[in-house]
Order: structure tokens, then C-alpha cells, then sequence
């Protein structure tokens, strides 16, 4: 791998992220269509230093502001909801090394980070009683290292990874965070993800047999939920991104194909309207979506600007208000995401519905980004906030 660019502030960030969300946009229809996987593009994301961004200034890095990270990721996925994804996990598991990780780790890894080096994730389990039943092990082994047995399911960014950190509970029962290189003795990852949305994000199985790890690659991640704590505020911030970025795209695509592509309803022409884009009542309901995205674009800025508040000044208070404000963006982006990605077909009529165009891609996208977790439960974390002042749990899905 040749050396990854090291990007120096938040401006530069942006502008790489939107260079390369237009480079993105270009094949992504054709990805999706023929599930190809993006090798080249995830390796123009590393090579851009876009992924070392959150390294803290101390260790080289840029070290932006959740505004930017947020940014980036709309961006991202506004162009190709599964590139955006795949890094999703990544920028999860530098945050958690800012947290619990030692000086000596984060020299390491943040240095892996800034040479362009991408971390995957193998955290999701299926067939255990909920999300927060982790069955995978680490258990010591000799000489003080560790060994982890298990399997893990949704690994997004796995099979592109250098590094997986893997989500395992030890002896005692506490949760614990093992870094293990993707080419490790007993480590296999199955591209066998076959959601019918964000294809190309190869979210397969890796399996984990007696892999060992050393002592200085695992982390408490337990500790992480023992007091305030943005840990999940920041990862629900980009899943929010995701979402608002998924309506950013259809909207765009919406507004691109009526002007271009679409006749206008022989109705609308006997009024005096030559063109679809003229028809009032397709002005009308493209007026009802703009307000919908750009609801979920302005609550996903204050959503980062609290986070950026708090991480300033942590407290039980600052992190519950950052919690709440990110639960409500993306409660917010998600309806969008699906609404708007549904309607496209709506304002753009029967043509649009062809499978060789791709448009139901965002759908796709959208619905199966969506079902990560239930807005339901953001909905009653918001209400308990607000009429008595309960502060959210303190997980990682909130």
C-alpha cells in the first residue's frame, strides 16, 4: 500500500470528500447492478487520508469535528449508500481507542490509521436472544495473550479491512475489544451478504477459531459505558448521515430524471404546461420533499454541533443531550430516506421503475439501512427526555 495522504484541517476534509463522492457517483448504479464490489474505490478512500481524519491532533491527524465527519458521510452516500457504509465501523473503532485504547496503542494504531490502513468490524451476532447477547469469547491463552472463538454476522467492511476489531466478552463477562489483523491464523471472513440493499458492502460472516491475540491488542471496552460516554451518539451520527445522505441522492436523481427524462401527464399539458417539471402538482409534492431532506440535513448539523459541545465539556447532561439530539436526527433521516427514495417513482412515472436504470437502488438502500436499529425505541428515549427529563441508557446504539 503506498502511503496514505494525510489530510491537515476540516476544509481540506470536506473538499476531498466531495471530490470523491462525485468520482463515487459515477459507477454506482453499475456496482449495485452487478454487486460489484468497490476494491479500487475503497482503496482511493484510503489513499485520499479521508479515513484518518478523527486521528487527534497530538497523533497527526486532522482530528475534525463531528460537523465534518457527518458531512463527509452525507456526502458519501449521497453518491453510493454502500461505499458510505463501509467505513462507518472503521471510524467507530478509532473512537473507541480515543476512549479506552493506551498511549502505547494509539501510537500504533493511530499511526496504522494515518498510513491508510482500514479497520472493519466483527461485531454483530445472529441467532442470540438480542443485539447485546455476545456469545464470542477471549479467554486467556499462554504467555499472557488471549484467544477468540466465535462468529460474527453484518461485518461491514471486513473483507476490505486490514484490521477487525472484533466485539467479545471475557471470562468475567465484560465487553472487550480484540484488534486482530484480517490475515490472522483462524480468522476467515465469507462474503456471503445477500441484502437486498447496499450490495456492495460485502457485510458477511467472520469466523473465529482459536485465533490468537496479543495482550497489548485488546481493549476494555466496557469501561467506555461506566460514565458520560459519546460512543454511540457519534456512531448513530453517521448511521443519521447515511440515511440523510440515501434523500440527499433520490432527490437529486428525482429532480435530474423529471427535468430530463420525463413527459409531462397529458392533464397538465391541456392547463398550459409543456414540461413535467412544470406541472404543479409535481412542483408541489418535489416543495413537500425538499422539506423532508432538508429537516434531516438541519437536525443532523445540531445533532454534530452538540456532539462537538459535549465532547468539549462531558457530562451526564451534555451527553444526554447529545444522545437526544442524534436519536432525533436520525429518527428524522430515516423516514426521509425511505419517503423520498419511495417517491422518486411517484414524481418520475412509469419509465423510472426500469430495472436497467437502477433508481430503485436508493429504495433499496434506504429500507435496508433503516432496519440497523429501531427508531421506535429512539421515539421513546426522546419522550422520556422530554417530559421526565430521563436521561438515555448509556449503549452503543443511542
Amino acid at each position: 500500500m503506498s502511503p496514505a495522504h494525510v489530510i491537515a484541517d476540516d476544509a481540506e476534509a470536506l473538499a476531498v470528500a466531495a471530490s470523491l463522492a462525485e468520482e463515487f457517483r459515477k459507477g454506482a448504479a453499475e456496482r449495485d447492478a452487478r454487486r460489484r464490489l468497490p476494491h479500487a474505490e475503497v482503496e482511493r478512500l484510503s489513499a485520499s487520508g479521508l479515513l484518518g481524519v478523527t486521528v487527534p491532533a497530538g497523533f497527526g491527524g486532522a482530528d475534525v469535528g463531528a460537523g465534518t465527519l457527518a458531512e463527509i458521510f452525507r456526502l458519501l452516500a449521497a453518491a453510493d449508500a454502500s461505499l458510505a457504509q463501509i467505513p462507518q465501523s472503521h471510524f467507530v473503532y478509532v473512537n473507541v481507542l480515543r476512549r479506552q485504547g493506551t498511549r502505547e496503542q494509539q501510537e500504533f494504531f493511530f499511526g496504522e490509521v494515518l498510513a491508510g490502513r482500514r479497520f472493519g468490524n466483527a461485531q454483530s451476532e445472529a441467532g442470540t436472544a438480542h443485539v447485546q447477547d455476545i456469545r464470542t469469547r477471549l479467554l486467556p491463552g499462554p504467555d499472557g495473550s488471549y484467544v477468540l472463538d466465535g462468529v460474527k454476522h453484518y461485518s461491514t467492511g471486513a473483507l476490505f479491512a486490514d484490521w477487525i476489531p472484533v466485539l467479545a466478552r471475557t471470562e468475567d463477562g465484560t465487553l472487550h475489544v480484540a484488534y486482530v489483523p484480517r490475515d490472522a491464523p483462524g480468522l476467515t471472513v465469507a462474503d456471503d451478504w445477500d441484502g437486498m440493499g447496499q450490495r456492495t458492502t460485502a457485510s458477511g460472516t467472520v469466523r473465529l477459531e482459536a485465533v490468537r491475540v496479543p495482550a497489548g491488542r485488546t481493549v476494555p471496552h466496557h469501561l467506555t459505558f461506566q460514565g458520560p460516554q459519546l460512543h454511540g451518539a457519534v456512531a448513530q451520527l453517521l448511521h443519521a448521515a447515511i440515511d440523510t445522505g440515501i434523500a440527499s441522492g433520490a432527490l437529486a436523481e428525482a429532480v435530474e430524471f423529471v427535468r430530463t427524462k420525463s413527459r409531462p401527464w397529458f392533464e397538465s399539458v391541456e392547463e398550459g404546461h409543456a414540461t413535467a417539471a412544470q406541472d404543479p402538482l409535481l412542483i408541489q409534492r418535489f416543495g413537500e420533499l425538499a422539506v423532508r431532506e432538508r429537516a434531516a440535513a438541519a437536525l443532523l448539523r445540531d445533532a454534530a454541533r452538540l456532539v462537538d459541545a459535549a465532547r468539549a465539556d462531558l457530562t451526564d447532561d451534555s451527553a444526554a443531550e447529545a444522545s437526544i439530539a442524534v436519536a432525533a436526527a436520525k429518527v428524522t433521516a430515516a423516514e426521509a430516506a425511505v419517503e423520498i427514495a419511495g417517491a422518486l417513482f411517484e414524481v418520475a412515472g412509469t419509465r423510472s421503475a426500469l430495472d436497467s436504470l437502477g433508481l430503485h437502488r436508493h429504495w433499496r438502500d434506504a429500507r435496508t439501512h433503516t432496519l440497523h436499529d429501531p427508531v421506535r425505541w429512539k421515539v421513546q428515549h426522546i419522550g422520556r427526555h422530554v417530559l421526565n427529563g430521563t436521561r438515555p441508557p448509556r449503549h452503543g446504539l443511542l
